[in-house]
């Protein structure tokens, strides 16, 4: 098995966690199952196991492929996987445009999941979303969400021109704490370095996220989840009240 390159279809998981998301979300993408020997002593094996017995996916002992594939010494298993799109459906999306560190995109995704975000626009050019590190810092929320590369923001208003968009900007018109979010919307979020272009003032509400002068700005992931946060308070109280 070999490294996996950017374009390839096939990608793999990184870790025991990632491995069982892939299982028990998207189990018809799975080629196969790699573990190192050690494995039985992790407590999440028999939960592979169950899942690869249920969906007849096959199991491999291959250290080799392991230590091959993997930087860590503390891989024990990874999952094979064909590389998959999904459209984006109707809802709240968080847009990233240009996004480039791998990290950063793997913590979004897991942000979004827990926040009751599922669609997800990047605007290339951008990281790849298949690259083993950003499943890895996902920790396989990337098979719980639907993620559609555009090749621009207009390409994507095209398809959802209907939604209220909020770019976050350090030029903001407007408070995050002041804004009342309309439903379905998308929360727009720039390059890690360079944030949003001017432009996008000229795209719905912008919002800015206040924050003291003793930094420059804040980090995109960060940003996310502060705006993931402030725009699913209603959802989340209304839940509260149903209970």
């Amino acid at each position: 098995m070999k490294l996996y390159k950017k374009g390839d279809d096939s990608s793999y998981t990184l870790g025991v966690f990632p491995t069982i998301e892939l299982l028990e979300h998207k189990p018809d993408i799975v080629k196969r199952v790699v573990v190192h020997s050690s494995i039985e002593e992790n407590r999440g094996y028999p939960k592979i196991k169950e899942l690869c017995a249920l969906h007849h996916i096959s199991i491999d002992v291959h250290d080799a492929t392991i230590n091959k594939l993997s930087p860590k010494s503390n891989c024990y298993a990874i999952g094979v996987f064909k590389t998959f799109y999904e459209p984006l459906q109707k809802g709240n999306h968080i847009v990233l445009v240009n996004p480039m560190d791998m990290g950063n995109m793997g913590t979004i995704m897991r942000t979004m999941l827990g926040f009751g975000y599922q669609d997800l626009a990047i605007i290339r050019p951008a990281v790849d979303i298949f690259n083993p590190h950003v499943v890895r810092s996902s920790m396989g929320a990337l098979f719980s969400l639907r993620i559609h590369y555009y090749e621009s923001i207009d390409e994507y208003l095209k398809e959802f021109g209907d939604h209220q968009c909020y770019p976050f900007m350090l030029k903001g018109a407007k408070n995050i704490h002041q804004v009342k979010p309309v439903t379905p919307h998308s929360l727009i979020f720039g390059n890690e370095s360079s944030g949003l272009d001017d432009i996008y003032m000229t795209y719905g509400q912008s919002v800015f996220i206040p924050h003291t002068n003793a930094i420059d700005s804040l980090n995109l992931a960060q940003s996310v989840g502060i705006g993931l946060f402030h725009f699913s308070q209603e959802a989340f109280n209304k839940q509260e009240v149903l209970r």
